[in-house]
């Protein structure tokens, strides 16, 4: 037997090498880990570099675009001329828009303190914009209040009647600014085209509307069940709430726990033609995307809103 096969037969449990000398298993496992282990370091270093890339390009690209709307916005004040007014305000709608989308999809790879700080400033910016909207274009408000605190006091029935219902037409709230306030135990169906709908501190309500050409800011809202279409979703303060929802932006929610979405499903008469007023999409739906503004982490559902199972979805809506 000569050297070299002497030395293969003693080693003939180690792995292959060069000059018949073979190399441990563990030592090459322990070799291969390392190298693994470099190549894994590298490509988290390579995707945290992408990451601040992205996040350096979107602050400044969300900070230049902020700054347009908002000069634009200052250009309105005191303006003579009305109907350039309005048509700048629509410019302004459409670059926040465009820059709420932005926002939405720059959410995966955002830091959650920068993307908080995006959402407060794309808040306070909108809110200027519906201010401004306001001032420009003032529009008659349509509100329902309940009266119950002034009216005379009663026996009670002996059976409980059916909650009242409150109905307006289309020509009655036609791209008008609707308020809902104080309302307990009734039903609302606005059939027709409003401009803005306000929702606040309702409980145990039905509200249905017609597609609303812009937003619906829902407060303190309690127990109850709505449907509307619109292009832009604020709820605030509201548990244990269904909402059947058609939104062309976003829906967003803040300090609530407990609201279920299903995609709008009411129907009335003239439907068709109101969404042809209202301006809004028909075809495009984001009623399951919602921004719940009190949950930032990224890729996780939050617990204060869900989905509302097929099999527990409302079908009868004229009862």
């Amino acid at each position: 037997m000569d050297v070299e096969s002497g030395i293969c037969q003693r080693n003939g449990d180690s792995g292959p090498s060069e000059f018949g000398v073979k190399i441990p298993e563990r030592m090459l496992k322990r070799e291969q880990d390392r190298l693994e282990d470099v190549e894994r370091k590298k490509e988290e270093k390579k995707s945290q570099s992408v990451t601040e890339e992205k996040s350096g390009l979107f602050t400044a690209t969300f900070g230049s675009e902020r700054a347009a709307i908002e000069k634009l916005l200052a250009g309105c004040s005191g303006a003579t001329d009305r109907a350039l007014a309005t048509q700048t305000l629509e410019e302004v709608t459409t670059k926040a828009q465009q820059l709420q989308k932005f926002l939405n999809d720059s959410m995966v790879f955002l830091p959650q303190y920068e993307l908080r700080q995006a959402q407060m400033a794309l808040q306070k910016l909108q809110n200027s914009l519906a201010e401004k909207r306001d001032e420009i274009i003032p529009k008659k408000k349509f509100s329902f209040r309940s009266r119950a605190a002034n009216a005379p006091k009663v026996d009670p029935p002996v059976a409980n009647p059916a909650p009242p219902v409150l109905t307006k037409s289309g020509e009655e709230i036609k791209q008008q600014d609707v308020l809902l306030t104080h309302l307990t135990n009734c039903k609302v169906r606005l059939l027709g085209s409003p401009s803005t709908v306000h929702i606040k501190h309702v409980q145990n309500c039905e509200i249905f509307s017609g597609p609303v050409s812009s937003s619906v800011f829902v407060d303190h809202c309690t127990g109850s069940t709505l449907s509307f279409p619109c292009q832009q979703l604020r709820t605030h303060h509201t548990t244990d709430t269904q909402v059947y929802l058609h939104v062309t932006s976003r829906a967003i929610i803040e300090d609530c726990q407990g609201v279920r979405f299903a995609p709008f499903a009411w129907s009335y008469t003239g439907l068709d033609q109101d969404f042809k007023v209202s301006g809004l999409d028909r075809d495009r739906n984001n009623w399951n995307q919602v921004d719940d503004f009190n949950w930032l982490a990224i890729g996780t559902q939050s617990p204060n809103w869900s989905v509302i199972p097929e099999a527990e979805r409302r079908t009868e809506w004229d009862s």
